[in-house]
């Protein structure tokens, strides 16, 4: 008992000392927060046309569908899809992060096919949702939804490859024969679709080739459809109902840059209009590099369009209807105008759109620095106008690019490409060969120096 008494007296003195004592005596300075960044190991998948989607997606025991795999990947998977067949109408929605994205890459250069499935469910062969996304090699294949196609398929693909998320690469895909039988109506549709609906910003599409998209003479449906600030290089574009490439929407700031568009109703519309997220206008666009040959028109203002926009470099030419119409006040500067030169030209089959030796094209467009896109070329070199193969996810990753990536102008661009050297040495295992990874550089003699207009690889 005295001991419970004496206890409660040192426990009551303590207290009052407390309280005469100033706390801040008592206190340990804190020092700043330390942020780390968590390091992300990235894992690989792989999908292959023999695979089971009960499989744990190893190499030795690959899942079959790229939708199965799109539910299982994390930042920082890449998912190897090996050469075959595979059924479109799936979506992809675990977004990667800024140091870990998600990479979905054929190990064959557009040797894994997307197809429409025997009865289709969706408008889109492949619906991204997700953010830091990679989607790079495959050929979108939708000629099996034409006008031939028997009763029974189910819905239409109006939309090759249709991307709502931000940060994303579209890169060096094949999309083509897409929407050409559906009905002409302002629902429209696209070969490559970059939407704002979602709030997606920021994506990049890159050395694609795009063709033979929508029914004819229908103006709902663009071969590249960009709705957000976005960079637009390197891809080869002909055969669109409507606009090769076409901005609208909330699009602004936009690079377009170094791509080739032919064949088509409209080259190039750059517009804004029907906002989803922004006010407008379309402003501080830039168009650069181009060619745009043997369409309806050339290079258009539509809509809502500002005043900082440029249009600087491009071969605009051949045009039936006119090369271009600027809203007032607008001028274009350094414009080849001259038929380009390609290689083998044709509006039927598949053209040969690489420039010839003696294309007016070469050494005419502007070069790393001046596009405000880094295109590998030396600083103040000058470029060549028409599409060039940009920046990549191969090259970000460090990798090395294969075959026809750089390729020389004129004569030696022609040969270089048809010599089909191999990969070089050291490339890993399962990297895409053939994805663009810098600009076209011309002859020897003029080092540096990139042509307008696209690599056709």
């Amino acid at each position: 008992m005295l001991a419970a008494l004496a206890a409660l007296a040192v426990r009551a003195s303590l207290a009052a000392v407390a309280a005469v004592l100033p706390l801040a005596a008592c206190t340990v300075k804190d020092k700043p927060p330390v942020s780390v960044t968590p390091q992300v190991v990235p894992t690989e998948l792989w999908v292959a046309p023999d695979g089971l989607d009960s499989n744990p997606g190893t190499r030795a025991a690959p899942l079959r569908t790229l939708a199965r795999a799109a539910r299982v990947v994390r930042p920082g998977t890449i998912v190897n899809v090996l050469p075959g067949t595979y059924h479109g109408g799936f979506r992809t929605a675990v977004s990667g992060l800024p140091n870990a994205r998600i990479v979905f890459r054929a190990t064959q250069r557009r040797g894994a096919r997307i197809v429409p499935p025997p009865v289709s469910s969706s408008a889109m062969a492949w619906e991204n949702r997700a953010s830091y996304v990679d989607i790079e090699g495959f050929e979108v294949d939708g000629s099996a939804h034409g006008p031939d196609a028997a009763a029974g398929i189910g819905t239409r693909w109006t939309i090759g490859i249709y991307n709502a998320g931000s940060y994303d690469r579209i890169v060096d895909n094949h999309v083509h024969h897409v929407a050409t039988a559906i009905p002409c109506t302002s629902a429209g549709g696209s070969g490559i679709g970059i939407d704002s609906f979602f709030r997606g910003r920021h994506a990049q599409v890159l050395g694609n080739s795009v063709h033979d998209i929508g029914p004819p003479g229908c103006r709902w449906v663009q071969g590249i459809y960009v709705n957000t600030p976005a960079v637009v290089r390197g891809n080869v574009v002909y055969r669109i109902a409507a606009a090769g490439i076409h901005l609208w929407h909330d699009a602004r700031e936009v690079v377009v840059v170094n791509n080739t568009v032919v064949a088509s109703t409209t080259g190039i519309v750059v517009g804004g209009g029907d906002f989803y997220h922004a006010s407008g206008p379309n402003d501080h666009t830039r168009v650069l590099n181009n060619i745009v040959f043997d369409n309806r028109y050339g290079i258009l203002e539509q809509g809502q369009t500002g005043k900082h926009n440029s249009y600087r470099n491009n071969l605009v030419f051949g045009n039936r209807e006119d090369d271009w119409r600027l809203a007032p006040g607008m001028t274009h500067s350094g414009t080849v105008a001259a038929p380009p030169g390609f290689v083998g030209y044709t509006r039927e089959g598949t053209p040969d759109l690489r420039l010839a030796a003696t294309s007016p094209a070469i050494g005419r467009g502007l070069a790393g620095k001046e596009t405000g896109v880094a295109d590998g070329a030396p600083d103040g070199a000058a470029g060549d106008a028409g599409a060039v193969g940009g920046a990549t996810v191969a090259a970000s990753r460090g990798e090395h690019a294969g075959v026809g990536a750089v390729a020389s102008s004129g004569a030696t661009r022609v040969a270089a490409a048809a010599a089909g050297a191999a990969a070089p040495a050291g490339t890993p295992a399962g990297t895409p060969t053939g994805t663009p990874a810098g600009p076209c550089a011309t002859a020897p003699g003029r080092a540096g120096r990139v042509d307008i207009g696209a690599c056709q690889r």
